[in-house]
């Protein structure tokens, strides 16, 4: 598995200049080089390097790799849209290979500017590359983010190789409750529901106020709320790995692709709505469970908070509230979340069934059974 290692730079001033000159340069290159592959409609790396490659090198004063890896960043934006050419952000980030950048040891980088190479120091973590086996890849990204240089490094990590699971935990994705498991063990949302309603009160005050001292605020909280939901989904997905492992499970999740699309909600809850962070939690239970050996497996979300778990009757009916459940079949009665975890568990399990039953052949005469494909 490929993760990401961020590390922070900690350059002089004359470090700083360095490098803030070279990635302004860089960007700059981005956009002449798109602007010909768009004229040329060309998304090819080698043809657009015939026609901009000195240019960019005179204009810019480039080294050559640097020239090099800023073509290619602007073929891969153009091949996302086609329709369009691509611009780039005056201090977007910059793409580094081994050529124009190397580690010294764990606390220093040596890395290329146009003025040449510099040594600059790294407030390292150690997190990714310290585990048994790591090997970090080649390109790694300069980002610039508040005033502040950081390295994103692209370390491949060995996965463990999952077990077959003796049970599947079902977890129920939601706005009011971010995640509910079969075992009944519910993860409120209400803090960071409650967080962005605050900070959207605060935004308008200060968007309205239009002070320089509130867009300085302003700036400076912008990228608070998606920290702090970030972490929250962070130790909601280290929890439910955990269980999983301790149990000897599975993860069933609800597969929410689209779903944004498919409801429709009131004016009111529009924001609640497309705030929800559903997609960042599933990756983050889904790479921490390849880490931690376990499997993942995404089922369909109909009709689970409106299926009887005790009879199997399904009806509308069966769902009087949000919250809760009673069946008007049986009378069995539970919160809604945790009814939905639990048919959610019992539906990766009868999928981890059929894909059993599709692996059997038939060798003369005789049923030979074959390993099933490694899912999630």
């Amino acid at each position: 598995m490929l993760v990401t290692e961020l590390l922070k730079l900690a350059p002089d001033a004359d470090q700083h200049e360095a490098l803030l000159a070279t990635m302004r340069a860089c960007n700059a290159a981005a956009n002449q080089a798109a602007e010909v592959a768009f004229a040329h409609r060309t998304a090819n790396k080698i043809n657009l390097q015939r026609l901009v490659y000195f240019d960019l090198r005179v204009s810019y004063g480039l080294p050559a790799q640097l020239a090099i890896r800023v073509i290619a960043k602007a073929c891969d934006a153009y091949k996302r849209d086609k329709t369009i050419r691509p611009r780039f952000r005056e201090l977007g980030a910059v793409a580094y290979d081994p050529r124009v950048l190397s580690y010294k040891g764990g606390d220093r980088i040596s890395i290329a500017t146009l003025t040449g190479r510099i040594i600059v120091p790294v407030m390292y973590i150690n997190r990714w590359s310290s585990v048994s086996g790591a090997i970090r890849r080649g390109q790694a990204d300069l980002i610039h983010r508040d005033g502040v240089f950081y390295l994103a490094s692209v370390i491949q990590v060995p996965e463990p190789e999952p077990g077959t699971p003796q049970d599947w935990l079902g977890v129920d994705l939601g706005i009011v409750n971010l995640a509910t498991d079969s075992t009944g063990a519910v993860h409120s949302g209400k803090a960071v529901r409650a967080a962005r309603h605050r900070n959207r009160i605060l935004r308008a005050r200060l968007q309205l106020k239009g002070s320089k001292s509130a867009k300085r605020l302003l700036k400076k909280r912008r990228r608070k709320e998606a920290r702090f939901a970030r972490d929250i989904n962070h130790v909601i997905s280290k929890r439910l790995v955990g269980k999983a492992k301790d149990t000897q499970a599975g993860i069933a999740l609800e597969d929410l692709s689209g779903i944004r699309a498919r409801v429709t909600v009131s004016k009111a809850q529009r924001a609640d709505l497309h705030a929800w962070s559903f997609r960042q939690l599933r990756l983050f239970v889904t790479y921490k469970a390849a880490l931690a050996g376990v499997r993942v497996r995404l089922v369909d979300p109909r009709n689970t908070s409106r299926t009887c778990p005790s009879c199997g009757h399904c009806a509308k009916r069966n769902r009087p509230h949000r919250d809760s459940f009673l069946c008007v079949a049986c009378g069995f009665a539970g919160p809604a979340d945790h009814i939905a975890a639990i048919n959610i568990g019992r539906r990766a399990v009868s999928h981890a069934a059929d894909d059993a039953a599709h692996t059997t052949e038939a060798v003369g005469g005789m049923e030979l059974q074959l390993f099933p494909s490694r899912q999630g």
